[in-house]
């Protein structure tokens, strides 16, 4: 009897057991079943010498890096500064060194001048992306600890390129939109412009002739 009883308590806790295992791996393919995941699209493969002829194309200097090429140089910048929207405006000046780097992939430029009475000093970089055609400008210098980035296109037919990007704040951390026209005006000058956004009001900011020694 003692083992009847045994016998019977086994075979009811195996078979309640069994049902909630049953039920948890009910709840659990329907949970399954109700998370929708995408499928990735899959891209069309490529042989190894469409691969080899992507990447020869995408590290070729082209083009818009002789552009930048033409740069290379000593170049005085006349600076204007402008604070808010019709402040008074402020005037510095520095020059800059450019030259091409990394087999002509890039441009770098040192700036050395003065600003608000203090020596200054900034470093600029540009590159086209020939996969994207997109052009990318970066800026750092000795008066802030922030990088500055900004992408756009060429336009041929202005002979400007327009570069949008953002910036951080310093007075509350907040990022706010900027943009850049850079213009080349002849052989020998380029003029940059800067506009930041203020009480949601973008205003010209800055404004740098380059004049090429």
């Amino acid at each position: 009897m003692k083992n009847l009883y045994v016998t019977l308590s086994m075979l009811v806790f195996c078979f309640t057991s069994c049902k909630k295992d049953i039920k948890t791996e009910t709840e659990s393919t329907k949970v399954t079943d109700s998370v929708k995941t995408e499928e990735p699209i899959a891209e069309p493969p490529l042989d190894s010498a469409a691969q080899m002829k992507a990447w020869a194309e995408y590290a070729t200097p082209g083009n818009p890096h002789k552009m930048m090429a033409d740069e290379t140089g000593t170049w005085n910048c006349d600076m204007t500064f402008w604070m808010e929207p019709n402040g008074k405006p402020e005037k510095a000046n520095s020059t800059a060194v450019i030259k091409m780097i990394l087999g002509g992939r890039y441009q770098e430029g040192n700036y050395k001048g003065t600003m608000m009475g203090q020596p200054f000093e900034g470093k600029s970089t540009l590159a086209y992306n020939n996969a994207s055609k997109e052009y990318t400008t970066t800026f750092i210098d000795n008066i802030g600890t922030g990088m500055m980035v900004a992408v756009g296109k060429y336009d041929e037919k202005s002979k400007s390129m327009e570069l949008k990007g953002e910036v951080v704040n310093p007075l509350n951390g907040k990022k706010i939109p900027y943009r850049e026209i850079y213009t080349i005006v002849d052989p020998v000058t380029r003029k940059m412009e800067m506009f930041d956004t203020k009480n949601g009001e973008e205003f010209k900011s800055m404004e740098i002739i380059m004049k090429k020694k």
